[in-house]
């Protein structure tokens, strides 16, 4: 068999790879052939953000690990080494660790944008989940990376949520114990959060990114207006008319989020890389002591919603297995969505006001939550977190009957968009 002829007729050293290798095809598929809608707004800076923030995370990551040691008496020194006397180690790590926490932020914006426009109904259900899979395999990620610094934080923040397996009905205490590989937080779980962190996650992750845009390149982009521009097309070139190609328009107007985001983001790299407290505590400036428990034992912002609804769940029989069922509960949601929304239209534009009120309750109520769960334990605190909790759990309960219920706009038959 011979090769196959190249159907672009590009020529030359390009010529020669296009014969061996898709590389045009793949450049025209995707970017410059790739027609998105035309009115895509701000909120879509978030996916090209994310992705930015992925390849910074691995970048950094690479570099943290040719001097990082997954040692329990030599893991706190190594990041001291690196802050101190590695050359731009203290620009790398704060790259990183504060990456963490901008990975985070743009991916929630991301899926807020998801919900406003409708992005998880049909056919983009596969995209959604795939989103969904990408932000439970980040949890995990951070949770992994946030212990490898073996500061107090870190190290009291692993014994705290690896514990929370020791809820499950019977096996829990041995699984805890399997997991650590020691009774408590040790070398063992030390090495092995390391090698989840470094190898096993990220190639999980960024799979799971691959699979997430083939998928959205297959059925194509949504839109503010939730209308598929599939459905209106130049009769004689196949085009939509509401698209435009994604290479030139799209990538040079990701270029002004990009340069907005990293304004921000290297301000805080350079001028306060500890977040105030929230994206480095206090704690964690200071090595693992398993004599010494931080006045206040907090995960990871990102993760303080989530542990909110941990806390405000009461306990029965002296075990949190219900807390730890509303709290994995409470993401296991995200993964329904696309089937919980039953309203006739996609975007949040053309949806009625009991959907508006809803999704501005359950924004209220996380944010509320992500708060509480970082602030010491009180009985204010821990009411709101639960009436959050609730009201969490009733926008996507009730979703089913409210987007089926209320009154609706019409949609327009092609997109709204105003040139500027």
């Amino acid at each position: 068999m011979g090769i196959t002829p190249n159907p672009y007729k590009t020529t030359g050293f390009l010529g020669w790879i296009d014969d061996r290798f898709p590389l045009t095809k793949l450049w025209k598929d995707h970017l410059a052939e790739y027609y998105a809608p035309k009115n895509f707004n701000f909120w879509y800076f978030f996916g090209s953000l994310a992705l930015l923030v992925l390849v910074n995370q691995l970048l950094t990551g690479i570099w943290l690990v040719m001097h990082y040691k997954p040692d329990a008496t030599q893991a706190w020194d190594s990041v001291e080494y690196i802050m101190r006397d590695v050359p731009w180690g203290d620009t790398l790590r704060y790259l990183h660790s504060t990456g963490a926490s901008a990975f985070f932020i743009v991916v929630y914006l991301h899926m807020y944008r998801g919900i406003l426009y409708g992005s998880h109904r049909k056919p983009r259900e596969l995209i959604w989940l795939f989103g969904c899979l990408i932000f439970l395999c980040l949890m995990a990620e951070a949770f992994c990376g946030y212990v490898l610094p073996w500061g107090n934080m870190s190290y009291w923040g692993a014994k705290v949520i690896i514990n929370l397996f020791g809820t499950i009905p019977f096996v829990g205490p041995d699984l805890v114990v399997w997991i650590q590989g020691d009774y408590v937080p040790s070398d063992a779980t030390l090495n092995r959060l390391f090698s989840l962190h470094v190898i096993a996650l990220p190639f999980v992750l960024v799979g799971l990114v691959v699979a997430h845009i083939i998928a959205l390149h297959e059925v194509g982009s949504n839109n503010p207006d939730g209308i598929e521009i599939k459905k209106h097309k130049d009769p004689k070139t196949g085009i939509p008319l509401d698209g435009i190609p994604f290479h030139p328009y799209y990538t040079v107007k990701d270029i002004v989020g990009v340069s907005v985001f990293l304004i921000i983001f290297l301000g805080i790299v350079f001028l306060a890389p500890d977040g105030g407290g929230y994206f480095l505590e206090q704690p964690n400036f200071t090595p693992a002591n398993p004599l010494s428990t931080p006045p206040h034992i907090t995960p990871a912002w990102y993760f303080g919603s989530f542990y909110a609804m941990l806390r405000a769940t009461p306990s029965f029989a002296g075990t949190q297995i219900w807390g730890v069922i509303v709290m994995f509960g409470a993401v296991i949601l995200l993964f329904l969505m696309p089937w919980l929304d039953r309203s006739p239209v996609k975007s949040i534009r053309y949806k009625g006001p009991i959907f508006k009120i809803a999704l501005a309750i359950f924004t209220v109520s996380f944010v509320l939550l992500n708060y509480y769960g970082m602030q010491p334990p009180s009985p204010m605190g821990k009411l709101i977190s639960q009436v959050g909790t609730i009201l969490y759990y009733l926008f996507f309960l009730l979703m089913p009957f409210y987007t089926k219920m209320e009154k609706t706009k019409p949609v327009p038959e092609r997109v709204t968009h105003e040139a500027h």
